[in-house]
């Protein structure tokens, strides 16, 4: 089987979890379901719990809130595919100790050590890669900086996975886009696909 990076990104409650654990389930083998969850209060361990309740019986889960790509390495030898749910938990984790007014390059840094180090990992190892994170840059402007840090931080790892990766879905109320399908649609001037232009957002 050859293997593939895969994103789905979506909104929350949008099924980005449910596809991507479909897709874990069509490409068979032995799965390896990480979680980037902390518990952290009642409701976080209630969704693990829904989240653990989902997964089928023969699924292994590796808890790795950080160094992700470190966990893999040692962990991941024996999957065939694995799912990371999800990275914007794991951007969290990472800037808990920012305080409330975290400067972005260094949260930028962190994410991109860890994003490093996972796609180290998935290079050498022999197992597809799905990837689940939100899409948070759809609503309105966040009132205080770490919010608009956390956005931009993680829209920019977005763009740097989704370049990297074999396919890209977005899900919209249960139903998954293949963006790298559309996105060649529409031809600009003298046959430049829109991909190719560039932008400040």
């Amino acid at each position: 089987m050859t293997k593939r990076l895969i994103l789905v990104l979506g909104g929350a409650r949008s099924g980005k979890s449910t596809l991507a654990e479909e897709l874990a389930t069509r490409l068979g083998g032995r799965v390896l379901y990480v979680a980037t969850a902390e518990a952290r209060d009642g409701e976080m361990a209630s969704r693990i719990a829904h989240h653990q309740s989902r997964r089928p019986e023969g699924w292994r889960t590796l808890e790795a809130p950080r160094e992700v790509g470190r966990a893999l390495a040692a962990g991941a030898a024996d999957a065939d595919v694995v799912l990371l749910d999800c990275l914007t938990l794991l951007l969290s984790n990472l800037m808990l100790d920012l305080g409330d007014d975290p400067d972005e390059e260094v949260a930028a840094g962190r994410l991109d050590s860890e994003i490093d180090s996972l796609l180290a990992a998935y290079e050498r190892g022999r197992w597809s890669l799905i990837v689940v994170s939100n899409e948070v840059g759809w609503g309105l402007v966040p009132p205080y900086p770490l919010g608009r840090v956390y956005r931009d931080v993680l829209g920019r790892a977005h763009q740097r996975l989704a370049a990297r990766a074999d396919h890209v879905y977005l899900v919209i109320a249960g139903i998954p886009l293949d963006l790298k399908r559309l996105g060649g649609l529409f031809d600009g001037p003298r046959g430049e696909t829109s991909s190719s232009s560039t932008h400040s957002c």
